[in-house]
């Protein structure tokens, strides 16, 4: 027996939020924990992004979080993603270590925002643009902020900005496929 449609959605969506609010607390053990290295003196532990590039490990969570923001506003809607949004700053300062506290929360906070604002009018005109275009502004004012506020420096920038749109290419082909089923569905029920 199949779920209804709206059920399936819901179900989806309350999926995403859960692994949204996720990449928040694993970013930042992440940043800490793991890489190839670590930097003395409270710097983040870095990982390659690229040839000669690196960035801070928890790079790849919230690159993969600005993907699934906009999973959950196309799943349950502008209002939970606001929330989202919100809790997910909360979080990210109750997991932070104090130094990153203030950097995680107001970088969350504000690439989130940016976002949200570039995905909710560009939705309508295809997931997988809207999520592309929204993540890479999302994930450029993520990387400044974040960056500038945790260690009073840019230096890993271009890093930071190569690893988050490696996790944005890889949703890719997920977004294709959850835009394809959805129309399928959608033309199915119009018939």
């Amino acid at each position: 027996m199949t779920m209804p449609n709206d059920i399936q959605r819901r179900i989806e969506g309350f999926a995403f939020l859960a692994a949204f609010a996720a990449c928040i607390p694993a970013a930042n053990y992440l940043i800490q924990h793991v890489g190839t290295f670590c930097l003395p003196d409270g710097g983040p532990c870095v990982i390659p992004v690229a040839p000669g590039l690196t960035a801070p490990s928890g790079v790849l969570m919230v690159g993969l979080g600005l993907v699934l923001r906009d999973l959950v506003q196309r799943r349950l809607g502008l209002w939970w993603s606001v929330g989202a949004i919100l809790v997910g700053a909360a979080l990210s300062a109750g997991f932070s270590a104090p130094s990153l506290v203030l950097a995680s929360a107001a970088a969350f906070l504000f690439s989130e925002l940016a976002d949200l604002l570039v995905f909710t009018p560009l939705q309508k005109r295809g997931l997988v643009l809207a999520a592309v275009v929204s993540s890479v502004v999302g994930l450029i004012v993520d990387s400044v902020i974040f960056l500038q506020l945790a260690f009073g420096s840019l230096d890993f920038v271009a890093g930071q900005i190569v690893g988050k749109v490696w996790m944005v290419l890889v949703a890719i082909p997920v977004l294709i496929l959850l835009r394809n089923r959805d129309q399928r569905i959608g033309m199915a029920a119009a018939s």
